[in-house]
């Protein structure tokens, strides 16, 4: 039997730090794991400048409230959940997913939290553990489930590779060049049929 791990920003709705960026001005912020492979640095960057424009939770929850599915992603998910068993796997935080979880009808979702002050200011973040996408994908397949993976940046490379069937869903360029042995899928219609196939194969 398949599960699909998938990603949550730009897979099923838009990137929130972008969507944070545009409110607030701040151009740095837009940089995602689109644009800087290793985690770690992209979000002490952000936590940096989050304290520099005194930013809070608060804030951010504000921007998250008004952002909705990308077009088509309920849809997708739900035919996803009549043919086969669907994770989020986010590297997203508990703090941030809720209402957007509300709005994709409450899938189940693997994410990591935020350590917050009395102040709303965000002191810190916690992973799950390192590499959690990936560890995922290991966990479910120890359980004997055959995995398809599925994201749009570069910390979904790992859980892609580990998969039994990976997918880039509608990459950008830096990505496709930097890992072209991965299949790569631009709208949802070639990801439902593509998905299709493979659990065809399996029936």
């Amino acid at each position: 039997m398949y599960i699909v791990c998938s990603d949550l920003e730009g897979v099923f709705i838009p990137e929130i730090w972008i969507n944070v960026a545009e409110k607030t001005g701040i151009e740095e912020l837009r940089l995602t794991t689109r644009d800087i492979s290793d985690y770690n640095v992209l979000m002490k960057r952000r936590l940096a400048i989050l304290e520099e424009n005194n930013l809070t939770i608060h804030d951010i929850q504000s921007v998250i409230a008004t952002m909705d599915p990308l077009e088509g992603a309920l849809d997708f998910l739900n035919w996803l959940r009549e043919n086969t068993q669907i994770i989020i796997v986010s590297d997203t935080f508990e703090q941030f997913a809720g209402p957007m979880m509300k709005k994709l009808g409450w899938p189940a979702l693997f994410c990591h939290t935020l350590s917050i002050g009395q102040d709303g200011m965000i002191t810190g973040y916690n992973l799950r553990q390192q590499d959690a996408k990936r560890n995922a994908v290991i966990g479910l397949k120890k359980l004997n489930y055959r995995i398809i993976a599925m994201g749009d940046s570069y910390n979904d490379v790992s859980m892609l590779q580990e998969a039994d069937a990976g997918i880039l869903f509608s990459p950008p360029e830096n990505v496709i060049n930097d890992f072209p042995d991965l299949t790569v899928t631009g709208t949802y219609a070639e990801a439902r049929s593509l998905i299709g196939k493979i659990l065809k194969s399996d029936a």
